[in-house]
């Protein structure tokens, strides 16, 4: 039966393993700010056995030192960091730009989303339970309902603001007219409802991992990305941090150049950190994301608009 271990205890346990320690005091600091269980992620690169990850014995590879897999941890941290922050800025443009559209169009009914002629009915039939229970934890709309005892909900323009990016997916999957979804995805260059939803579900997915500070650099998207106006992405590429990348950094292009430009600029500054430390990690980075991390791909994502 596993049990809890003391810092020094986990020390013993990496060094039984082959992993070099230069120093103790840093690696007893970075073990109480990281995480034992949370810096295994970052080893599992260093293994013997990768990349199977079953059986795993987690011995090392010679020469593996403990600065190595927080080397690689402080990467993903950036990385975390910059997605998660150009990620906020496409959630807010589809859900205002939906909300905006979709609110204009139907002037006759501030709670259209709801409306059967508009949505589908089954997200209706779930609405109250698996969505609307959220939003009404929040003040905003606890003053509305204050105010306006009578409103079942409070207007598009302030429901979907409290939404989670899920859930607004979810709302614009159900529009039961195509015109409605195409409104939206056309503004984002995206001429197909199908694409522009696999987009927003490959975002989404990555937003999940940023939120919950989980392992990024070898995430796995849960639905390959396809073949759109953010350029082809190869079979190797289509489940990996680099198709996302490749969606995000298009989004992105669509609300502003200069963002775009700003996002591959930090994504760069990061990798070149990381180059800087070991070339060693440099390689396997390029091997899981698939992806050759190179100023020139401004200009190749600035020509795919």
């Amino acid at each position: 039966m596993k049990r809890a271990t003391t810092i020094p205890e986990q020390i013993k346990l990496l060094t039984s393993r082959g992993v070099k320690i230069n120093d103790n005091a840093k690696a007893e600091e970075n073990l109480l700010d990281i995480g034992y269980y949370r810096l295994g992620f970052y080893f599992f690169p260093f293994e013997k056995s990768y990349p199977n990850i079953k059986n795993r014995t987690h011995d090392v590879r010679e020469n593996t030192c403990f600065e190595d897999a927080v080397t690689l941890y402080y990467f993903d941290y950036d990385l975390r960091n910059t997605l998660s922050k150009y990620i906020s800025r496409i959630e807010v443009a589809f859900r205002t730009y939906l909300t905006y559209k979709l609110s204009n169009k139907y002037k006759g009914d501030t709670c259209w989303f709801v409306n059967p002629s508009v949505v589908e009915q089954s997200f209706i039939n779930d609405f109250s339970d698996k969505c609307y229970k959220e939003v009404k934890r929040n003040n905003n709309i606890k003053r509305h309902h204050k105010k306006y005892k009578h409103d079942t909900y409070a207007p598009a323009w302030k429901t979907l603001e409290h939404m989670t990016l899920g859930s607004v997916l979810l709302l614009y999957k159900s529009l039961i007219k195509t015109d409605d979804r195409l409104l939206v995805a056309k503004h984002f260059g995206v001429s197909q409802t199908s694409i522009f939803e696999n987009y927003i579900e490959a975002v989404r997915c990555v937003r999940n991992v940023c939120a919950h500070s989980a392992v990024l650099y070898d995430v796995r998207l849960h639905q390959l990305v396809k073949k759109g106006p953010a350029g082809k992405v190869a079979q190797d590429e289509a489940y990996s941090l680099c198709g996302a990348i490749k969606v995000i950094a298009y989004l992105i292009g669509t609300i502003s150049l200069n963002r775009q430009h700003d996002f591959v600029l930090e994504l760069n500054r990061a990798y070149t950190t990381l180059k800087n430390k070991s070339i060693y990690l440099t390689q396997t980075v390029e091997q899981i994301t698939h992806m050759k991390w190179e100023l020139s791909d401004i200009a190749l994502l600035e020509s795919k608009k």
